[in-house]
């Protein structure tokens, strides 16, 4: 009897790592879910189609995006967090989703910091500073002059309370001194409108959406959050340039899943999307959004995800935000 649970204690250890081998090989064994927090159209959605239409090559199995808009991104991640952590449910993650919307939200169904597995950073997205053609200021030395002497006179648009835009906004604010009335809306598209027809003087926006108005000079770009000037907007500088480095801050776009994922899992999936990243078409579909590819370690992601969060949070404590 002694001699059979002996034997049983020794093979046990030797079970489980083969199961886990054979687990490990056989990821995915079926389809992958990509959830989408957020209607079909937008960037984020683009990017991950890109990807997902591209990625069963080096990855062995289809992704399917499946969009759950929402809640300014929450519904759609606060999914993401309660899937299995299994591998077969993942998720898009934006700056949106893990750190302007937790930052003012205290009511998030989720902790952008421990309740998701950081896989992949995909690509990066510019912002700028956009004002309508009837706003007196055209370039930054006077747009900013403009402001400090009409503190509250005008006023900027914005995607929603708790967005990038709003928030990347209010950063601005706090560093340059100047006041600026929030006219938040429900999402980008209303707000972007807007701002073209003159309702609202200016935007922070990301710039895929912006650029085809700035290019019929339905709007004028007035300062860029980019690592360096864009060859598309050439006369137009960044935050950095102007001595506001803090805001030269970009969307990012990547893959996240819930908490717990095995490393196998990641590996296998930042590997999947690295290789694809490699296609000229991927790329060229990508970038073709204003966006700029990344495709960073899981380390390197999670960093830049606690980093936005932290940066967001002091947003929200220096100006005394709350949601409206």
């Amino acid at each position: 009897m002694q001699r059979r649970h002996l034997i049983a204690a020794l093979a046990l250890p030797a079970a489980l790592a083969f199961s886990a081998a054979a687990w490990s090989q056989a990821y995915p064994s079926k389809p992958v879910r990509l959830i989408v927090p957020f209607a079909p159209g937008g960037t984020t959605d683009i990017i991950a189609r890109v990807i997902a239409e591209k990625i069963q090559g080096p990855f062995g199995q289809t992704m399917i995006v499946d969009n759950r808009g929402g809640g300014g991104g929450l519904i759609g991640a606060a999914e993401i967090v309660r899937a299995q952590p299994d591998g077969y449910v993942l998720g898009m993650a934006t700056v949106s989703t893990t750190a302007s919307n937790p930052a003012i939200n205290p009511k998030t169904p989720y902790n952008p910091l421990t309740d998701f597995t950081s896989i992949i950073n995909i690509a990066a997205t510019p912002n700028v500073i956009a004002v309508h053609p009837s706003f007196p200021a055209k370039d930054y030395k006077s747009f900013v002059a403009l402001l400090k002497a009409n503190p509250g006179k005008y006023s900027f648009a914005s995607s929603g309370t708790g967005g990038i835009g709003h928030l990347q906004m209010e950063l601005f604010k706090s560093l340059s001194g100047t006041f600026i009335t929030h006219i938040p809306y429900r999402g980008a598209g209303p707000a972007l409108n807007d701002t073209v027809a003159g309702q609202v003087p200016m935007i922070f926006d990301n710039l895929p959406s912006a650029l085809p108005f700035i290019k019929d000079g339905r709007l004028i770009p007035i300062v860029v959050a980019a690592p360096e000037r864009l060859s598309v907007l050439p006369d137009v500088p960044t935050f950095k340039e102007v001595g506001l480095e803090p805001v030269n801050r970009m969307a990012y776009y990547g893959i996240h899943g819930p908490k717990g994922l095995p490393k196998e899992v990641i590996d296998k999936v930042n590997a999947a999307v690295r290789q694809t990243l490699q296609d000229p078409d991927v790329r060229r579909r990508i970038e073709a959004t204003g966006s700029l590819i990344v495709g960073n370690t899981p380390e390197q992601f999670a960093a830049q995800t606690k980093a936005e969060f932290e940066v967001y949070k002091q947003v929200v404590e220096k100006q005394k935000l709350k949601l409206e």
